[in-house]
């Protein structure tokens, strides 16, 4: 594949792609502060409703079940009528459910149980479009030299949610009760949707203050230029060559039959497991098997997504400096997805120490390894077809999420079987193994498909 690199030294009149990758990260960061809402208010939750673990399993899993469910619809749709007001729609409903989670405490254990899983269920139908729109944003809007760094920013920004809200989110639970946890990020999330449609744009091409060099520089670096089909399909006046295709079992087939796609997709699963152990259980293990109270636990957990963010963002620019320097594109991304997946089998060691700084020390390093290889959704903006760059990335993520609906449900199991989490910890740690063993032996070659027919 030919990418011309030499653009992304030039100068440009304009930086509008960099306000478009800081709306994307603002935006991430509430995503992923929302998903992590139940996690933090488990502990008093469980206890007042009367949870067991396996519940709870069930629970944290239930987001994941209908993320999952709207991943290929919601590509398709973002195909169709581009990114700036599906994703308003989804920023609005996802935050008007999770402000409905903090009333299931008017109802009794066995119906609150089931009107937290449901209310879960809806919000993560409301997200899925989230993250293909973040994928074919980036891919829009920046020249594949870029590219790592943009989505290692928008990526890393799950570990900033943590940082900046986990301990607010602890204190409002500590001082004013686990439901105002759910009412304030759902009020967030509404400010933020109508932040969102006055300010975003689907591609350079729409943007009015897109300079022509800027543009320029971001076409020839390889950029999708993704977004003004879209709106002229939206407004009925696309041609056929510019409407996005309908999602055909046959384009779903050439992305499953593609060695290289597979091998990322079950990566991502194995990637997300990670993801999914540190959003749901992690401030349970802190408080349930360190023995710390929930404040304390909400401070701590900043501290591993403190790493997580710096190695997020340090994947993406260790990942493009490697293309600059002339190295493949193939080396570039692998080299820090393997290293920092190596790291986060780290985590096992916890099983082994007592001291609590220890286990807060381990499971940074843990964080941070997770973030150096969290690159997946560069390689999918690298290699998506350019007709369903949208459909490829919600299949790249529908395999990730899967991972939200099993990762939860097994650990809850472990540790309701056990009453431990060591096992817990093994599982996941082995996931970061199978990544490592699905980059190296099974995707090859990083490149661009191209569809057949």
């Amino acid at each position: 594949m030919q990418i011309s690199l030499s653009a992304s030294s030039s100068t440009t009149s304009s930086r509008a792609r960099f306000g478009i990758l800081a709306m994307l990260f603002v935006v991430t960061v509430l995503n992923y502060a929302d998903r992590a809402t139940i996690g933090v208010a488990g502990p008093v939750l469980t206890q007042e409703l009367g949870i067991s673990s396996v519940q709870m399993g069930y629970i944290f899993s239930a987001f994941s079940w209908a993320y999952v469910a709207g991943q290929l619809p919601g590509g398709w749709l973002l195909d169709r009528f581009g990114a700036k007001k599906v994703y308003a729609w989804s920023i609005l409903l996802w935050s008007l459910f999770t402000m409905l989670q903090g009333a299931v405490h008017y109802f009794d254990a066995a119906i609150a149980v089931v009107a937290l899983f449901a209310l879960r269920f809806m919000v993560g139908l409301a997200e899925s479009p989230s993250f293909p729109a973040n994928g074919r944003m980036v891919a829009a809007w920046f020249p594949v030299a870029e590219r790592g760094t943009a989505s290692a920013i928008f990526n890393s920004a799950q570990y900033f949610a943590t940082v900046m809200f986990a301990p607010i989110m602890a204190w409002i639970v500590h001082a004013l009760g686990w439901q105002d946890v759910f009412y304030v990020m759902g009020a967030l999330g509404v400010v933020l949707a109508v932040v969102w449609l006055r300010t975003m744009h689907n591609s350079p091409l729409e943007h009015p203050g897109v300079s022509e060099s800027e543009r320029q520089h971001i076409e020839s670096g390889g950029a999708l230029l993704a977004g003004q089909g879209a709106k002229a399909a939206a407004a009925g006046k696309a041609t056929a060559a510019e409407k996005a295709p309908a999602p055909k079992l046959a384009y779903l087939k050439q992305l499953l039959a593609n060695r290289m796609l597979l091998g990322v997709y079950v990566a991502q699963y194995c990637v997300n497991t990670l993801t999914y152990f540190f959003l749901t259980w992690f401030p349970v293990y802190l408080v349930k098997e360190r023995g710390m109270t929930v404040l304390n636990a909400g401070m701590v957990a900043a501290i591993p997504a403190i790493c997580g963010f710096a190695g997020g963002v340090l994947g993406g620019v260790v990942s493009d400096w490697m293309l600059r320097r002339g190295h493949s594109l193939t080396l570039a991304r692998k080299v820090p997805i393997v290293i920092g997946m190596l790291l986060s089998t780290s985590m096992i060691a916890c099983n082994y120490v007592d001291l609590q700084w220890l286990v807060v020390a381990i499971m940074a390093l843990a964080f941070f390894g997770k973030g150096l290889g969290a690159l997946g959704w560069a390689v999918v903006a690298d290699t998506s077809p350019k007709e369903i760059a949208g459909l490829s990335g919600a299949m790249f993520n529908t395999f990730g999420n899967i991972a939200g609906i099993t990762t939860p449900i097994v650990i809850g199991y472990i540790v309701q079987t056990t009453h431990s989490f060591n096992g817990a910890l093994v599982f996941v740690g082995a996931h970061a193994v199978i990544a490592v063993v699905s980059y190296l032996l099974v995707v090859g070659e990083i490149k661009r498909v191209q569809l057949k027919g």
